[in-house]
C-alpha cells in the first residue's frame, strides 16, 4: 500500500498554498484539483486586492501561477474528485473518480464553497463582465456606475454598503418582502442615501452583450415588470461549502462549515481545513492562502509527532 504523506483535497488558494509549503517541508504532497479547479478566482477578471501584483492579476492567471508554483517545488497534481472519504481507518482513505482509494497519513481539506447563483442565462454568459459573487473583490471597478445587489442577508447587505462607496447608486434587490439581515445591518442600509431597495422583485434576466447593461424584473407581488439600466450585478444569496461527501465523519455547522479549532484542525487528529470550506466569515483569496500555509505546517507538525517523520 502507497501511503501519501499529505493529500491536499482541492486546488483554490488554501490547498494549492498548503501544497507549496508541503512540498518544501518535504512531505511530497498529492493534491487532487477538484471539481472546480482553482476555485472561485477561475471565474473572476481582475484581482487587485491580492498583494503581490501592482497593476492586479488575472483571477485565472493567478491560479494557474500557484499551480505551477506548486508543480514546480515538487507537488504531484492528480485532476480527479473525491468521491467518498473515511476518517475512521488509518490511514485515512479518500476514494476517487478516476484514480481508486488513495491512503493518506494527514488529509488537507479545502473543497471551498461554491457560491449560490440565479440560475439565469445572462449571468452565465457575462460572469465577469459585470455579474459577480464577490463585492470586495469587484466593486471597486464600478466607481461612479449603477449597481445591484440581489439578496436580503447579511452577506446582502455589506455588499450593498460596500460597493455604494464606489458607486453612484445600488439597487438592492430582494425577492421577500422584508429582509433576514441583523437588524444594525439593515439599519444602515436603509440610512445610506445611494442604495435603493427593492422588496418583492425578483431578477429574470441579465441583458447584454459583452458586458451588463440592464436588468429584467419582476414584482412578485404586483406582477409589474420593468427594466433598469445597471452596469454591474452582485448576487449575494449566498455560498454552499463543498462538504457533503465529509457529513457524518467531521464537525459541520448548521450551514455545511467544516468545523475548526486552532486555526485549521478539525475533530479528527490529522485531518485539517482550510480556506472557504471552514471560513464563513472572511472568505477572500488571500485569507484562505494563510490557512493553507497553516493547515500544511499543522500537517508537518502531526505527522512529526506520530513519528510519520524523523
Amino acid at each position: 500500500m502507497n501511503v501519501i504523506k499529505n493529500l491536499i483535497l482541492g486546488s483554490g488558494p488554501a490547498g494549492l498554498t498548503a501544497a507549496i509549503y508541503s512540498s518544501r517541508s518535504n512531505l511530497e504532497p498529492v493534491l487532487l484539483s477538484g471539481k472546480e479547479p482553482g476555485g472561485q478566482l477561475t471565474i473572476t477578471s481582475l484581482v487587485e486586492n491580492f498583494p503581490g501584483f501592482e497593476n492586479g492579476i488575472l483571477g485565472p492567471k493567478l491560479m494557474n501561477s500557484m499551480r505551477q508554483q506548486a508543480i514546480n517545488v515538487g507537488t504531484k497534481i492528480i485532476d480527479d474528485i473525491a468521491t467518498s472519504v473515511d476518517f475512521s481507518k488509518k490511514p485515512f482513505v479518500v476514494s476517487t473518480e478516476r484514480n481508486g482509494d488513495l491512503y493518506a497519513n494527514t488529509i488537507i481539506i479545502s473543497t471551498g464553497a461554491s457560491a449560490k447563483w440565479l440560475g439565469l442565462d445572462g449571468e452565465k454568459r457575462l460572469m465577469g463582465k459585470g455579474v459577480s459573487g464577490c463585492a470586495t473583490c469587484d466593486g471597486a471597478f464600478f466607481k461612479e456606475k449603477t449597481v445591484a445587489v440581489v439578496g436580503g442577508g447579511d452577506s446582502a447587505m455589506e455588499d450593498s454598503l460596500f460597493v455604494s462607496k464606489f458607486a453612484s447608486k445600488v439597487y438592492l434587490i430582494h425577492r421577500r418582502d422584508e429582509f433576514r439581515a441583523s437588524r444594525v445591518m439593515q439599519d444602515r442600509v436603509r440610512n445610506n442615501q445611494k442604495i435603493e431597495i427593492l422588496f418583492n422583485s425578483e431578477v429574470k434576466d441579465i441583458k447584454g452583450e459583452d458586458k451588463v447593461v440592464s436588468i429584467d424584473i419582476l414584482n412578485n407581488k404586483t406582477g409589474e415588470n420593468k427594466n433598469i439600466a445597471i452596469d454591474g450585478i452582485f448576487i449575494a444569496i449566498g455560498h454552499l461549502p463543498n462538504t457533503s461527501i465529509f457529513k457524518g465523519q467531521l464537525d459541520i455547522d448548521d450551514n455545511g462549515y467544516i468545523k475548526v479549532h486552532d486555526f485549521t484542525k478539525t475533530n479528527i487528529p490529522g485531518v485539517f481545513a482550510a480556506g472557504d470550506v471552514s471560513d464563513p466569515k472572511y472568505k477572500q483569496a488571500i485569507s484562505s492562502a494563510g490557512m493553507g500555509c497553516i493547515a500544511s505546517i499543522d500537517s508537518l507538525h502531526f505527522l512529526e509527532d506520530n513519528n510519520f517523520i524523523q
